[in-house]
């Protein structure tokens, strides 16, 4: 593992600490040992692990630059825990909320968190388009992060409205998504936002980007609409 994230991390100008690179050891241990009890993740094996998850995720903190120290940041659809852990885990001052709709993958972030000892790190359980109308996290957050699979424009309605003014939302893309950035340009601007560039990084044969939503103006109290109308009609 430590062969591995160590040359990696230090492509992208990160350098991990030794109580870091210990807790991705165990983070990695831990998600294999639960992956087969249920489907955490297709991702398997240190190397996989290693690169695809850690690496990829650290991506992140390239994007954000120093903004991220101390950023308060919440990781939208989280699954096991990308790419929001292991940005709390290399930057350890980053306040994190974890969220995710499906309870076990939630569980199984607690454990990890607890394991590892990180503070300053919440999993909740709870829909993105509901938590977002909460006093506590509506417009509090300096990022937004999410490498869910959804389109864009379905994205930036499910993340924006937790991103305060002045803050970004970071989303984790292919190399060939330009066409989806243009789609969502019209909901980035209905909610508050611009599209304001792109970040790419490679990770081990594989060129990676991060798409840097930009608030601007408060998202407006309609959205976010229920999850069954922004897939019906996405802005």
């Amino acid at each position: 593992m430590r062969e591995i994230l160590v040359p990696g991390a230090s492509r992208l100008g990160i350098t991990i600490s030794e109580k870091a690179l210990s807790q991705f050891e165990t983070y990695a241990g831990l998600l294999e040992q639960e992956n087969q009890k249920m489907n955490l993740t297709a991702i398997s094996g240190e190397r996989e692990i290693a690169e695809r998850h850690f690496l990829d995720s650290l991506g992140i903190l390239c994007a954000a630059g120093n903004d991220i120290k101390g950023a308060r940041v919440i990781d939208v659809g989280c699954g096991a825990g990308f790419p929001g852990l292991p940005v709390k885990i290399a930057e350890p001052s980053v306040e994190l909320t974890s969220l995710d709709s499906t309870e076990k993958r939630i569980l199984f972030l607690r454990r990890v968190v607890q394991t590892l000892g990180l503070e300053g790190a919440e999993c909740l359980f709870a829909r993105a388009e509901e938590l977002s109308r909460t006093e506590n996290y509506r417009e509090s957050f300096d990022f937004a992060v999410s490498r869910a699979v959804a389109r864009l424009n379905v994205l930036c309605e499910l993340c924006l409205p937790f991103v305060k003014v002045g803050g970004c939302f970071l989303a984790m893309k292919t190399v060939s998504s330009e066409d989806e950035v243009r789609e969502a340009e019209r909901a980035a601007k209905e909610l508050g936002a611009e599209i304001a560039g792109f970040h790419d990084y490679a990770i081990p044969d594989a060129l990676h980007r991060i798409v840097e939503i930009k608030k601007l103006a408060p998202t407006p109290e309609k959205y976010p609409r229920r999850f069954a109308k922004i897939q019906k009609q996405p802005l």
